[in-house]
Order: structure tokens, then C-alpha cells, then sequence
């Protein structure tokens, strides 16, 4: 029997919580009483912490794996958590926002920005948890666009500057263009199987024997216009440009959000087929190579601190396009005890590694202030240790475990990824040059990182810099950098979750789908029944 919409609708509990609590956030945000409008800050920390314990594992789904699901959707409230620490203040130092509650003796709606700002943070959350769960196209398409819509205003509103306004313009307009590309390649998915559910279109294929050219140009379409998501090439342009005119908290929640939802789009399209065509395997390694080669080497080129943590977010994209190469597999090639083979599973790893290291970053950056502006320049750190040594460092921290030095989180991650891909060298040889050029650039990526650190704690101060008045900020920097040096020493647990996060549905949830419309035969390949026994504790 195929479940009906009502039991889709009951997995939905924590993007309802989100949906509420933004909608309560817009009511608190027009009160006339100041404090009532503060409050909005307090709504959107209960709202997480609510959602975060409506999470569960689904019995059964349509499609994806009902643990890839869950794990988004903990990682998505979990790393909210630190971002709205990192965060809480920030409506609070906006011009208008210090004109309406000190200056003004009559409250101006115009000039109240709280609630929406609040509500616009747990909405795009919200989007990236639906995208988790899509089962068919439109679902996906909606899902991506109410994670991505909102940030437009996020970051138009972060900062009462003209930097922040263009950086809104720019990745506006080329997030149209993007929307676009990967609507137009569902689109062509739609003609090819005659079905929107992710399912049936697999059923399509399998009918086929081998997906037609219309679904390969489909896919490669959707590829591309998700691209601009996860900021890589060709759709990386305004990256530097958004990062840079955001206000730093922006920037990192734009840094791991809208790149999550992106992944996830990117891992559900492309497990419709049983094996990736040539043609796409072939798109996606190229534009891996090139994105990571991109972001690495103009990343050298770098003086602003958040220009080089824009491009080290395009070269980290690159290394997780390549665990699109090496989808799940029932019987792990190297062996039941092992966490590698599986390079989805390794980029949901990689998502949760780089989104704490790069929380770390940006909060600290998001502390520090020079003539009332952000200390975004590499001289703005120059002796960073001898003035504030708890902030560089955290700061050091993440720049290693994005460089991915041991014993740190961002090393555990680039074993499981890299190696992952590297398993599948017996079926396609060329994968070890793949691995071998991500090894090259994360090498190259340690030029930018070490300069940082050194400009931190081996050269002398300059200029003086201020400390942010925001305990949140602090909070939420050493959180992160905690997380970033404890799961790197144990990682099992999170290797236990991303690897469990992709056991095959049960084969009655399969059964229960109905034919695509281009007639699909009665008898459908399913899943198999058994699987290999699996350890409790994988092992790298």
C-alpha cells in the first residue's frame, strides 16, 4: 500500500516546529514593546532546541535512505545551534535597528528587522531539511528554493553597508540564472521518464535497460544549476564577492547551509540511476578537479581574510564532488569493518567537519572589529596571539582541520572522502589521479592556511583591534573549535552515523511505489534482502 500524503506529512515535525517559530518571529518582530521584540532571539534558540527533539529515524521512505534523512537533519539544528549563537547579536548592532530603540520615541515598523531576520534564519533551515527528504522533483525544487531564498535577505540586511547590498544583488541575480539551468534540467528529466517521483524514475530506467540521452542531458543540467549551491565551478563567481560584503555570521551560515541542501540535492538526483552514466561521471570529475584547483589557487592570491575563506569554500567543494563518483554500495569493497567505499556517506561526514571549522572562522572574525568595521584584512591579524590567544587559537584550529592536519576533524574527513573514491580504483582505474590531484591541492591549500596562522603568532601588532561585545559569539567559537579537535580524535561515532545513514530501504517500502507512466513492467528489480553484517565501530 503507498503511503499517503498524511504519513509524509507526519515525518514533518521538526520543519513544522521551524515553520511556527519563523511565523512567531515575524508576530514578536512588529510588537510595539522593546523587549518583546528582543524575545525573538529566545523564540528562535526554543524553536531549534524543539525541532531537534522531534528528529527520527523514518521506518520507511519512497527513495532515499530514511538515515541520510535524520543525519541531515541533526547536523542542519545542530550546527543552526552554533550559528544562531553566532548570530544573536547581529540585528542588534544595525543602524536602524539602534535608531528605532534609542533614538526614537515612537516605534517605527520600517525600522524593525528582528523578527524577520530571525524568521528568515529558521525558514532556510527549514528548506535544507525538507530538501533531505524529497522524494520527486517538485518537492526538491521547492525545498532548495525556501533554503536559498531567504539568505537574499540575510545578507542584503546583515550589515547597513553598500558592499552588503551589492553581495545580496550579485547572488540574487545568479541564483536566477541557476534556478533556472536546474529547473530546466528537471524538466527534461520529467520528459524522459514521464515521472516527477524519484522512484519511478529509477523504474523507468531500469525498464529502459540504460538511461536514455535526454535523461543524461536532464541530469547534467540539474548538476549544473545545483552547482551554484555548493559554489562550485562554473557557478562559483559570487562567492568572494557575497562573502566579503555579508557580515561575517552571514557568511559562514552561507558557508554550510545552502552548500548541505545543495550536497543533498545533488546525492538524491544522482542515485536515480544504478550507476552513473560515462558522460556524468566524467562532468563530475572534471568539475571537481576544477573547482578545487579554482578555489586553491586563487585562494593564494588572497588579502582579505574572508575573499580566502570564499575560495577555501569553492576548493572544499571540489573534494566533496568527488564523493559523488563513489555512490553507496550493499557489499563495501574494502571489507564490512570499513567505513570506506562509500563517498555519500563521506561527504555527509565532510559537510559536518567543514561547517564546525568554518563556524570557528567566521566567529572569530565576526569578534574582532578595526574603526568600527570587521577585521577582515590578513594585517588586521597580524599578532592576533599576543593580544587575544583564545581567538587565534580557535582560529588555528580551523584552519587545520580545513587543511586537514591530525588529530583534527577535517583529517578524519579527507581519509573517509579521498579514500572512499580511492576503493573504487578497481572499477575505474583514472580515480586514482582524482585522488592523487586532491591530495596536490589540499598540499597547495596549506600555503594560504599556514599564512594566516603565521601572520597570528609570528609577526608584531599594527593596528589595534576591538573586541565584540558578544559572549553568544564566543560561546559559539569555542564550541566549534572544541568539536572541531574532539571529533577529530574520536570520530567513530560520526563515521557510524554518515555510514548507517545509507542502508538500503526495506524491500516492502520499494514495492509499494507505483509505475512511472511509461509503462514500467510488473516485475522490478529491488533491493536485495540481505546485507553484509556491519560493525559497530567502523575503522578508517
Amino acid at each position: 500500500m503507498m503511503p499517503s500524503i498524511f504519513d509524509k506529512i507526519a515525518t514533518l515535525g521538526p520543519e513544522m516546529i521551524l515553520g511556527l517559530g519563523a511565523c512567531l518571529c515575524l508576530g514578536l518582530g512588529l510588537a510595539p514593546n522593546i523587549a518583546v521584540r528582543r524575545s525573538c532571539a529566545l523564540v528562535a534558540w526554543l524553536t531549534l532546541l524543539l525541532a531537534f527533539f522531534f528528529i527520527k529515524d523514518e521506518s520507511s521512505v519512497l527513495f532515499a535512505a530514511a538515515g541520510m534523512t535524520a543525519y541531515i537533519k541533526r547536523a542542519i539544528v545542530g550546527l543552526g545551534l552554533l550559528l544562531l549563537m553566532a548570530v544573536l547579536t547581529l540585528p542588534s548592532q544595525w543602524t536602524g535597528t539602534l535608531d528605532e530603540e534609542h533614538l526614537h520615541h515612537r516605534f517605527d515598523p520600517a525600522l524593525a528587522f528582528r523578527g524577520e531576520f530571525f524568521a528568515f534564519f529558521l525558514l532556510s533551515l527549514a528548506g535544507t531539511m525538507l530538501t533531505a527528504g524529497a522524494s520527486d522533483l517538485v518537492w526538491l525544487f521547492l525545498s532548495l528554493e525556501l533554503a536559498s531564498l531567504p539568505t537574499y535577505v540575510m545578507i542584503a540586511i546583515s550589515r547597513q553597508r553598500v558592499e552588503a547590498y551589492e553581495a545580496a544583488v550579485k547572488y540574487f541575480f545568479l541564483g536566477a540564472f541557476a534556478v533556472a539551468l536546474f529547473l530546466f534540467g528537471f524538466t527534461l528529466i520529467y520528459g524522459a521518464s514521464g515521472a516527477t517521483d524519484f522512484a519511478a524514475i529509477r523504474r523507468s530506467i531500469l525498464f529502459a535497460g540504460q538511461p536514455s540521452a535526454l535523461m543524461i542531458v536532464g541530469l547534467a543540467l540539474a548538476v549544473l544549476g545545483i552547482s551554484f549551491k555548493i559554489a562550485a565551478f562554473p557557478m562559483h563567481f559570487y562567492a568572494p564577492d557575497v562573502y566579503q560584503g555579508a557580515a561575517a555570521p552571514i557568511a559562514a551560515f552561507l558557508a554550510f547551509v545552502p552548500k548541505t541542501a545543495g550536497f543533498v540535492a545533488l546525492m538524491l538526483l544522482l542515485n536515480i540511476p544504478e550507476t552513473l552514466p560515462p558522460a556524468l561521471l566524467g562532468l563530475i570529475a572534471v568539475q571537481a578537479v576544477l573547482t578545487m584547483t579554482v578555489g586553491n589557487v586563487l585562494g593564494l592570491l588572497q588579502t582579505s581574510v574572508k575573499r580566502m575563506l570564499a575560495y577555501s569554500s569553492i576548493a572544499h567543494s571540489g573534494y566533496m564532488l568527488l564523493g559523488l563518483l563513489a555512490p553507496p554500495m550493499l557489499i563495501p569493497v574494502a571489507g564490512p569493518g570499513s567505513a570506506l567505499g562509500n563517498g555519500y556517506a563521506g561527504i555527509l561526514f565532510y559537510l559536518v567537519a567543514y561547517g564546525l571549522a568554518t563556524v570557528a572562522a567566521f566567529a572569530v572574525i565576526a569578534l574582532l572589529e578595526r574603526n568600527g568595521e570587521e577585521a577582515d584584512h590578513f594585517d588586521d591579524m597580524a599578532g592576533l596571539a599576543y593580544r587575544h590567544p583564545v581567538l587565534a587559537t580557535i582560529l588555528l584550529l580551523s584552519v587545520f582541520s580545513l587543511m586537514g592536519l591530525p588529530p583534527l576533524v577535517g583529517f578524519a574527513g579527507k581519509v573517509y572522502l579521498f579514500g572512499s573514491v580511492f576503493s573504487r580504483a578497481n572499477v575505474y582505474p583514472w580515480f586514482v589521479w582524482l585522488v592523487v590531484i586532491a591530495v596536490i591541492n589540499s598540499a597547495v591549500s596549506g600555503v594560504y592556511y599556514l599564512r594566516l596562522a603565521g601572520v597570528c603568532f609570528f609577526e608584531s601588532p599594527k593596528d589595534r583591534l576591538e573586541l565584540v561585545t558578544s559572549p553568544t559569539r564566543w560561546l559559539a567559537a569555542c564550541a566549534a573549535a572544541v568539536l572541531v579537535t574532539a571529533l577529530g580524535i574520536v570520530a567513530n561515532p560520526l563515521v557510524s552515523a554518515s555510514r548507517s545513514a545509507f542502508m538500503p530501504p526495506q524491500p516492502s517500502s520499494t514495492a509499494a511505489i507505483p509505475p512511472a507512466r511509461s509503462a514500467a513492467p510488473a516485475s522490478v528489480p529491488t533491493w536485495p534482502t540481505t546485507t553484509t553484517p556491519q560493525s559497530t565501530s567502523p575503522t578508517f
